[in-house]
């Protein structure tokens, strides 16, 4: 009698999966009809290296790093505004929150690991995130949108960065980003 039960019981959970499954499977369908989008935004990464409420902080070095002309092997984390525009008082729209380390014993580059995370209109709450070297230099570097979260679920792109002021003396930045994503 045993067996016959387990053999019942095996039967009513395949069809309960395969019940399940189906009903998984249909809910799912109608969202493989998303239609990719194109986004485009501007606006202005503030660098705080100075004052009494820096928004980048040097967390790690190489023994040899102050002496290297390049900076070469210190860490940075950052929590940056992002503003409408390059004013440190203009809209903030979001805020970039990641590292960046200097990677290069031949010039300034850096290895940027930074997400946007926006707090305006119909983007607050979704975030872009940037992963790529910048060559700070540069008049214009390139990074890649590697992904994001929200209304920018699967994003795709790249970010065009350009140097708006540099203070030798603070270190502190503000930097124009040109951001073009594809995302559903």
């Amino acid at each position: 009698m045993a067996p016959i039960l387990c053999k019942v019981l095996a039967f009513l959970f395949c069809l309960f999966i395969t019940i399940h499954a189906k009903n998984f499977d249909q809910q799912r369908k109608p969202n493989m009809k998303l239609k990719q989008k194109i986004s485009q935004f501007r606006f202005y990464w503030h660098d705080v290296l100075s004052g009494r409420n820096p928004t980048a902080v040097r967390v790690a070095q190489a023994p040899s790093t102050d002496t290297s002309l390049t900076g070469f092997g210190a860490l940075a984390i950052i929590d940056d505004a992002l503003t409408a525009g390059p004013e440190p008082t203009s809209k903030l729209l979001g805020r970039a929150q990641g590292l960046y380390a200097s990677a290069s014993q031949q010039e300034v580059g850096l290895l940027m690991a930074m997400n946007f995370a926006f707090v305006q209109g119909k983007y607050n709450g979704s975030t872009l995130s940037i992963m790529g070297r910048n060559p700070v230099f540069n008049e214009v570097r390139e990074m890649p949108v590697i992904g994001g979260s929200g209304l920018f679920r699967f994003a795709r792109g790249y970010a065009q960065v350009k140097t708006h002021s540099f203070d030798l003396k603070t270190g502190d930045a503000i930097v124009e980003y040109r951001v073009v994503v594809m995302h559903f």
